[in-house]
């Protein structure tokens, strides 16, 4: 049986009467008249008595009525229970983010995101690039915050924002106070990963454009924070957004000297795997991260950001 005919039917039952059920529901009389006629054929007993002045139930009717009724309260409560789970949103959210980027945002977004999904589990983590990616794929988590690779072929990215890159150094080295050009960070010597990702694959790519060798000075495979340490040490130069040293550079313990090139940019972007299927929040949760990068950048508390990337 049609739940909605149920539903007829227990309507025209309290109303009395077909006509003012059709009103009370908003629909045409003959879509209930045919509704009742076809339930009415399919249990092969008469339910109501027709008259001019509406309809009566039959004796089978009532009989009838008393198990309609606990169908159509078993439906009421069905659709208050997928209201109730559409509105709480999904049972666990996992968001992984580069560490300068996890730094910036996370704070901000669990309170967001609690305030919005109280019941909800949040689950942040931390990694490289590479790792991002390879868990987006495996299923480990729902959504990432990265910087672009220069090739992603199994992920889409939403783009988020713009970071430039500035030139770090212990506050000693020696740096000229005003931007740099392309071949003079180039030709300083630099701590950098092994791996051909991220800004090692930036820079290799950017001295094979200007003809040049890339000066490593130590391979670091570590986290940002050794990097940090190598450099802060006096073991060479590294590339990093300003975010990234905003406590080390406000200490002086760490110097950041801008670079004249716009191929010095690196885009942070939401990432979601091509091949598994999105959370049903997704699309809400993508513009909840939006929203708090915006206030961040608004805030001045993203420094040097300038401003928000806007969708097409």
């Amino acid at each position: 049986m049609n739940p909605s005919t149920i539903e007829f039917f227990v309507m025209v039952a309290r109303l009395g009467s077909i006509s003012r059920a059709a009103l009370e529901l908003g629909i045409e009389q003959s879509t209930i008249t045919r509704h009742i006629g076809k339930l009415e054929s399919d249990i092969g007993v008469r339910l109501f008595h027709r008259s001019g002045r509406g309809v009566m139930l039959t004796d089978a009717g009532r009989v009838f009525l008393a198990r309609a009724q606990e169908v159509v309260q078993a439906l009421e409560q069905a659709r208050q229970t997928a209201a109730h789970l559409a509105g709480s949103g999904p049972a666990q959210i996992v968001i992984a983010a580069q560490p300068t980027i996890a730094w910036q945002m996370f704070g901000r977004l669990a309170h967001v995101l609690s305030a919005r999904f109280p019941d909800a589990k949040l689950r942040f983590m931390e990694g490289l690039g590479s790792q991002l990616m390879n868990w987006l794929v495996e299923g480990q988590i729902d959504m990432a915050l990265l910087y672009v690779p220069t090739q992603a072929n199994v992920v889409d990215f939403d783009e988020l924002l713009k970071e430039p890159l500035y030139c770090v150094a212990a506050q000693d080295f020696p740096l000229p106070a005003g931007p740099l050009d392309m071949r003079a960070l180039l030709s300083l010597p630099m701590v950098l990963p092994s791996t051909q990702h991220g800004l090692r694959g930036l820079m290799q790519s950017l001295a094979h454009q200007e003809g040049l060798s890339l000066h490593t000075a130590i391979e670091c495979d570590g986290s940002i924070a050794v990097t940090k340490r190598l450099v802060e040490s006096g073991h060479g130069c590294t590339i990093l957004p300003l975010a990234a040293i905003a406590r080390e550079h406000e200490a002086g313990l760490l110097k950041a000297v801008p670079v004249n090139d716009a191929r010095l940019l690196r885009t942070v972007a939401i990432a979601t795997a091509r091949n598994r299927p999105l959370m049903d929040a997704n699309w809400e949760i993508g513009q909840m991260i939006r929203q708090v990068g915006a206030e961040l950048v608004q805030a001045g508390a993203w420094p040097g950001v300038q401003g928000m990337q806007r969708r097409a």
